[in-house]
């Protein structure tokens, strides 16, 4: 009797790529958003340096005076400063495509499969807690200025993608893909906080009023899709009264209404209907939506929004020096440059020692640490948090703001110190590769200038 083979070995599970390069689809799509954002990057600086300028000018009067002009119907409490309606209003917008991109990293995106979506949603928890927690410890005698925990918590993508952009050329596009991943987690986490930690005062009834127009405009989108994909005033006739009614019902709730943006952005479908031809035959709603209105989210919603948020009268340098010993913007500093990069890189540390994930082989742990400080500009949100903790135009707010572009500009450098030279590293690499692609097939001897093979 024949003995029986031995039973093959099964093979080892295979390790989990930690920030892999995503299918080919993803890269490209994300590119494209990449391209869009470094142009509203771009402006909101702009707008930022305008408004400190002019804040801190002869002229400062006007700009404080149209800052706080009041506006609106007063009988539906929308009788709200300039500054307010650029908070509530036009940040609005840009919550709106912050939930179409959410909703589609999570249903048609990499981050739909829990081998890739694990360790950036850790790592941007981590990048979360641990600037919180830097903030809390230095202001835990602070009383009041306790409530500005979550300043620090967010990323601004804008302005990290222009940064990017400017220093990034030649590096992997993984790095890319991480950073937008871990922005687009990021700003969920942020969503939660505002709409659970500064909702001062609920009043249910205009919340479940609010439910009537979402509910129809959810219908609608869902329902004729094609319809709005394919007519594109369609939406702005239709669609847009009706966001805009959940808007204010939700603003007269007491949650902030940039939440309303966030639910009508989920509300839009992802993937196209089977009557159009399903997923393989191009872009759905929310791609549409997406492609229409960023334009008007990053040229204006947010510019315009920093605009009116970065105006802060710094006092010269002794009014500088006070802000930035203020505890504030101490916790606020060390939480952007030293918590940020920690949380992020130390989470990342763990999951790849705790599990079977690895650092994707395009890039090295240097590459993620250089990232996880530009992760530290925190702009756009991190001004709405702090007028929302402290109260638009107190001294703990404008401190706060001294402190959160004081940080920015800070992990900007630093992340441009790391990343650049990171660059120069993978420029270098390409053009040896690319040099040794032309001589792919020619003997060295060749090569190196020696007459070449005998003709014929």
């Amino acid at each position: 009797m024949s003995a029986l083979p031995p039973s093959p070995t099964p093979p080892a599970p295979p390790r989990l790529s930690v920030f892999g390069r995503g299918s080919y689809a993803e890269a490209l799509r994300i590119g494209e958003i990449l391209r869009k954002e470094t142009v509203g990057g771009a402006l909101l600086v702009a707008a930022a340096l305008v408004a400190l300028i002019w804040a801190n000018s002869p002229a400062s009067d006007s700009y404080f005076a149209l800052r706080d002009f009041t506006i609106g119907y007063e009988p539906w409490h929308l009788d709200l400063t300039l500054g307010a309606w650029a908070a509530d209003g036009l940040l609005a917008i840009f919550f709106f495509l912050v939930g179409l991109e959410l909703k589609r990293e999570f249903v048609a995106g990499d981050l739909r499969q829990p081998s890739k979506s694990v360790v950036p949603v850790a790592a941007a928890v981590g990048g979360v807690a641990v600037p919180a927690l830097i903030y809390a410890a230095v202001n835990a005698s602070g009383g009041e200025t306790l409530r500005g925990w979550a300043i620090p918590t967010a990323t601004d993508i804008a302005f990290a993608v222009a940064v990017l952009a400017i220093i990034g050329s030649h590096l992997p596009s993984a790095l890319r893909i991480f950073l937008l991943t871990l922005a687009v987690v990021d700003d969920l986490l942020a969503i939660t906080i505002i709409a659970i930690f500064y909702t001062s005062e609920l009043h249910p009834m205009p919340l479940l009023l609010a439910l009537l127009p979402l509910g129809l405009y959810t219908f609608l989108v869902q329902k004729y899709r094609r319809f709005f994909g394919t007519h594109g005033i369609a939406a702005w006739v239709i669609l847009l009264p009706l966001g805009a009614a959940t808007w204010a019902l939700v603003h007269a709730s007491g949650i902030h209404a940039t939440v309303a943006g966030v639910l009508l952005g989920f509300a839009v479908p992802v993937i196209r209907s089977r009557a159009s031809g399903g997923p393989e035959a191009g872009p759905g709603l929310a791609e549409i939506f997406e492609h229409r209105f960023r334009p008007i989210s990053a040229g204006i919603a947010v510019p315009v929004f920093a605009f009116f948020s970065a105006g802060v009268a710094v006092g010269g340098l002794q009014g500088l020096g006070t802000a930035l010993t203020d505890p504030v913007a101490v916790g606020i500093i060390l939480a952007l440059v030293l918590g940020k990069p920690a949380g992020i890189l130390g989470i990342t540390w763990l999951i790849t020692k705790a599990t079977r994930a690895r650092l994707d082989g395009s890039f090295k742990w240097i590459d993620v640490f250089g990232l996880s400080i530009l992760a530290g500009i925190g702009f756009t949100v991190s001004l709405l948090v702090a007028e929302l903790s402290f109260g638009q135009g107190t001294v703990h707010d404008d401190h706060a703001k001294v402190g959160i572009l004081a940080a920015s500009l800070l992990a900007a450098l630093l992340a441009t110190t790391v990343l650049r030279a990171r660059n120069t590293h993978y420029r270098r690499a390409e053009e040896e590769e690319k040099i040794d692609s032309d001589h792919d097939g020619i003997p060295d001897v060749y090569q190196q200038g020696q007459p070449g093979p005998p003709a014929g």
